[in-house]
């Protein structure tokens, strides 16, 4: 009795087994003319021929219902700020900025415009090292770095535990590693917001 219920039970097994494969190894439904055509376009850019897109990628954008809550990412509803932070890259330069920012240098990207006017003053009468850095550039063993001083972190207490150099005009703050987190130079002189 027991042997005849196990056998028939490894059947039943075996047979649910053999639909779930069967079922498995069907055709997907053959691509539309559109999609088709997507798929080889995306296929022809330098991206796509290298698999870092997906076709869809490439596909041209409806335009959003009248009453969509998001589009291009942002919310649409009266009151919601013009550019957040949950905007994808590709419809915001901001973030597309962001992105491109190395994650330690964060920490100063928030300053205000008076921290940083207070950071660059502070240190900028230091003795200078021939150096032209920007943010996420490892610095050379060569080039001498100081601790930021204890007026400055009072004043800005992101600095502490920084050091710093001093270079082509540009006060540059250096974590742990030897890498560039912080660029401050004269407000009216442009400041590289870094790289990768």
């Amino acid at each position: 009795m027991p042997y005849a219920l196990l056998r028939t039970g490894a059947l039943a097994l075996a047979f649910a087994a053999g639909i779930g494969l069967a079922a498995a190894q069907q055709q997907p439904p053959a691509p539309d003319s559109q999609q088709k055509s997507q798929q080889e376009k995306a296929q022809q850019t330098p991206s796509g021929q290298m698999g870092k897109e997906a076709p869809s990628s490439h596909a041209p954008s409806a335009a959003p219902p009248a009453n969509a809550v998001f589009v291009n990412g942002a919310l649409a509803v009266p009151g919601a700020p013009a550019n957040t932070d949950t905007v994808p890259a590709k419809f915001s330069a901001k973030n597309a900025a962001d992105d491109a920012l190395i994650t330690v240098a964060y920490t100063f990207k928030t300053l205000s415009d008076d921290e940083r006017r207070a950071i660059f003053e502070a240190l900028k009468g230091q003795p200078a090292s021939a150096v032209n850095a920007d943010v996420g550039t490892e610095l050379p063993p060569g080039i001498e770095l100081r601790p930021v001083p204890n007026e400055v972190t009072a004043r800005v207490p992101q600095t502490r535990d920084y050091r710093y150099a001093v270079g082509n005009g540009r006060v540059l703050l250096v974590g742990t590693s030897r890498i560039v987190v912080g660029v401050f130079g004269d407000a009216n002189a442009p400041v590289s917001e870094g790289r990768r």
